[in-house]
C-alpha cells in the first residue's frame, strides 16, 4: 500500500514511488484521450505492505482510505491479489463492503461467505461511431496464483478455495462473450514464466494470452514492467510493443511506480459488435529516470491520505530500543547481515518460551531468516539501513517488511540440507576466471534463507540442485558444504526446531522440507510483534544474535562475483574485507556494483 510518495522506514519523502504520483498520471492520461471511453481497473496487492497499510486496518470506525481514492478517481473495478489476503478475510470484507466498483476475483471461491467478491463483471457503456452513440459491453474477470490457498493456509483454510488461472480464464472469458461482451479484459495478478498451458501456473500470463476470447491483459504480480527489457526473450511476449500472444498487455511495475495504459481503436462492425482494430501498450513513469523528474502529487488524494499519513509517521517514530550495531542489507547474499542475525534471535526467543514443558524441549532450535529489502526489482533505494542508537517501531517494520506470522517445524538434517540447497539457488554459478553478477535475477531475494544456529559454506562453482519450482535441476550438484551444528557435522537423522515465517513453513517458494515437516501448534505470533518486545526486554537476549556468521562462500580461484547493491554501501566496505572488494561505480539503474574476489 504504497500511497504517498514517502518511505517510512527512512522516515522521509521518496519521491520513486506512490499512488498520490500514479493519480496525477491518471488524470493526465484522460485529459489527453479527451471524449474517449476510458476505464480504470487496479491489479491487486493494494492493501498490504507498508506501515501505512498497517496503520489503515486497525482503523475500523472510518473508511478506508484507499477506497476513499478509488472513488476519487472513479475506478471501474479493482482485482484482488495474494497479498490482500493477508490481514485475514474479516478484515478484507470489511474493507470490501467499502468498495466503490466492482471487486473481482474469479478463481478464488469463498467456501463461508460466497458473494464476498464477484466473478465477473460486465461494464455497459457508449462509444461514438458515425456521430452516433452505440452502447457496448466490457466484460471484466481477475484471477490470481492459486498458491495463494497455500501461502495464506493460516487464514484461508477450508474458507477460500482457488482454482487454476487458465481453465479459470477459459470458463469466465467464454461466459462474458456469450453474455454479449464487446471486448474482454483479464485482470491477472500474474507474471511472464512459461508459455506451455500447465495445471496451477503461478505465472500464467503467456499461455493466458492464447486464450481465444481475451482481448487485453493486465498483468502484475512480478513487481517487473512490460512493455520493458525485463522480459525479453519469453516465447510469444514482443517485450517493445508490451503484446503477449499478438494482443495488448501491460505490467506497470509496483509501488505505483506505472501507470499502465491500453490504447484500443474500436470498430463498428455490421452486426453492431465493437471489434478491436489497432492497439497500442505502454507505461507512464511517475519519476521518469531520475529524483527531480518526478510528477507532482495528486492534491485530492494527498488530502485523502493526510490523516494516516500523519498518523503513520508518528507511530512509526515510537521508540522501541537500542542497538549498538549498523543494521543493513547491503551485502546480505555475501556476509552477514546483522538485521537478520536480530531478527532470527528475536523469532528464537520467541519459540523458546513456547517450547518449555513440551516434548519439543529438548531439540536443538534454529531460526531461518531471508532479507526482505534487497534492491532487485524494487530498486536501488530498497536496502535496510538502520545507524546505531535508538530503534523506533519503523526499524521493526524495516527488518521484516511483511506481517507475517512465526511458525515452527521440525525437519531432519537432510531436509535441513535440502532447505540450504534450495536456498542456494538464489546466486548464480560461479566459474574460475570469470565474473558473474551474485544473484540470479530471475529467483526471488526473498528467498535466500540464512539458518542462524548453523554454520555452513556456499560452493558456488556447483550449479543449483533445485530449480525454482523446488525441482531437481543437478541431481549430483551440493553446493552446500561443512554444515555444523555447534561445530559438529549434522546428523542425517538429527532432528531440529526451526522458527520460520508463515510463508516458508506454507510452502511458499517451493522449499522441499516444507511437505514433509512436523508443524508444532503455536498461538498467533506476529514477527514484527516478536522483534519489538526482543528490542524493548519483554523477550531476553537469545545465543543466536551474537553467534557465528551462518553462511560464508567458499573460495573458487580467478572468480569475481558483482554485486549490485544501494549506493551508501560503500560506507560499509570493510565488512567485504575478506572479498578485496572493489567499488567498480553505479550502474545504469542506479545500483551501486561491487566486485568480489571468491
Amino acid at each position: 500500500m504504497n500511497v504517498t510518495g514517502f518511505d517510512y522506514y527512512r522516515d522521509a519523502p521518496e519521491p520513486m514511488i506512490g499512488f498520490t504520483r500514479t493519480a496525477t498520471l491518471i488524470r493526465q492520461a484522460r485529459t489527453e484521450v479527451k471524449d474517449a471511453l476510458t476505464i480504470l481497473l487496479d491489479n491487486g496487492d493494494s492493501l498490504q505492505g507498508t506501515p501505512i497499510g498497517e496503520w489503515a486496518v486497525t482503523q475500523t470506525q472510518t473508511r478506508h482510505p484507499l477506497m476513499e481514492a478509488f472513488e476519487a478517481l472513479d475506478y471501474d473495478a479493482i482485482g484482488l491479489g495474494n497479498h490482500d489476503f493477508g490481514f485475514g478475510l474479516q478484515v478484507l470484507d470489511r474493507i470490501l463492503r467499502q468498495s466503490p466498483c466492482p471487486v473481482l476475483c474469479s478463481n478464488a471461491h469463498r467456501l463461508d461467505r460466497p458473494g464476498a467478491w464477484s466473478r465477473q463483471a460486465v461494464l455497459s457503456r457508449t462509444m461514438k461511431a458515425g456521430g452516433r452513440e452505440y452502447p457496448i459491453k466490457i466484460g471484466v474477470f481477475s484471477a490470481l496464483p492459486p498458491q495463494t490457498a497455500n501461502w495464506e493456509a493460516h487464514r484461508l483454510e477450508q474458507k477460500v478455495r482457488i482454482d487454476d488461472i487458465l481453465s479459470t480464464a477459459r470458463h469466465v472469458s467464454q461466459e462474458l462473450k456469450a453474455a454479449g461482451c464487446d471486448l474482454v479484459i483479464a485482470l491477472a495478478h500474474s507474471g511472464i514464466g512459461t508459455a506451455q498451458p500447465e495445471p496451477n501456473l503461478e505465472n500464467a500470463v503467456i499461455p493466458l494470452a492464447a486464450i481465444g476470447p481475451i482481448d487485453a491483459i493486465i498483468a502484475g504480480h512480478s513487481h517487473l514492467t512490460l512493455p520493458g527489457a525485463s522480459h525479453e526473450g519469453f516465447a510469444f511476449v514482443d517485450s517493445a510493443k508490451g503484446q503477449v500472444h499478438g494482443k495488448p498487455a501491460v505490467m506497470p511495475g509496483s509501488a505505483g511506480s506505472h501507470l499502465g495504459v491500453i490504447d484500443l481503436t474500436m470498430k463498428l462492425g455490421d452486426d453492431g459488435k465493437w471489434q478491436v482494430e489497432t492497439h497500442r501498450s505502454h507505461l507512464k513513469a511517475i519519476a521518469p529516470g531520475f529524483v527531480g523528474a518526478e510528477v507532482p502529487e495528486d492534491p485530492e488524494l494527498s488530502r485523502i491520505f493526510a490523516k494516516a499519513h500523519r498518523e503513520t509517521r508518528a507511530q512509526c517514530n515510537t521508540p522501541v530500543g537500542h542497538t549498538s550495531h549498523h543494521l543493513h542489507s547491503y551485502f546480505s547474499f555475501c556476509a552477514w547481515d546483522r538485521g537478520l542475525a536480530l531478527v532470527a534471535a528475536a523469532q528464537a526467543a520467541a519459540l523458546r518460551q513456547h517450547m518449555q514443558g513440551t516434548a519439543y524441549a529438548g531439540l536443538p532450535v534454529l531460526s531461518a531468516v531471508a532479507p526482505s529489502k534487497f534492491g532487485g526489482r524494487a530498486g536501488p533505494r530498497f536496502f535496510t539501513d538502520i545507524p546505531p542508537g535508538q530503534i523506533c517501531t519503523r526499524h521493526v517494520a524495516d527488518l521484516n517488511v511483511f506481517p507475517n506470522e512465526m511458525q515452527a517445524v521440525i525437519v531432519s538434517g537432510t531436509e535441513i540440507k535440502d532447505w540450504l540447497e534450495m536456498s542456494a539457488g538464489v546466486l548464480n554459478q560461479m566459474r574460475p576466471g570469470e565474473q558473474s553478477d551474485l544473484v540470479d535475477t530471475n529467483r526471488a531475494g526473498h528467498n535466500f534463507d540464512v539458518l542462524h544456529g548453523l554454520t555452513y559454506a556456499l560452493d558456488l562453482a556447483s550449479p543449483a540442485r533445485f530449480d525454482a519450482a523446488g525441482a531437481i535441476l543437478h541431481p549430483n550438484s551440493h553446493r552446500v558444504h561443512e554444515l555444523r551444528f555447534n561445530g559438529r557435522p549434522i546428523d542425517a537423522d538429527q532432528r531440529f526446531v526451526v522458527a520460520l515465517n508463515n510463508y516458508r513453513a506454507n510452502g511458499g517458494g517451493n522449499f522441499p522440507f516444507a511437505e514433509n515437516a512436523t508443524r508444532i501448534p503455536l498461538p498467533v505470533l506476529p514477527i514484527q510483534h516478536i522483534v519489538r518486545d526482543y528490542l524493548s526486554g519483554v523477550l531476553p537476549m537469545d545465543p543466536l544474535e551474537e553467534a557465528l556468521q551462518p553462511f560464508r562462500l567458499s573460495p573458487i580461484p580467478g572468480a569475481h562475483a558483482l554485486v549490485k547493491t544501494g549506493a551508501a554501501a560503500d560506507q560499509h566496505l570493510e565488512e567485504l574485507a575478506r572479498y578485496r572488494a572493489k567499488v567498480i561505480g553505479p550502474d545504469a539503474k542506479g545500483f551501486l556494483s561491487i566486485q568480489l574476489s571468491l
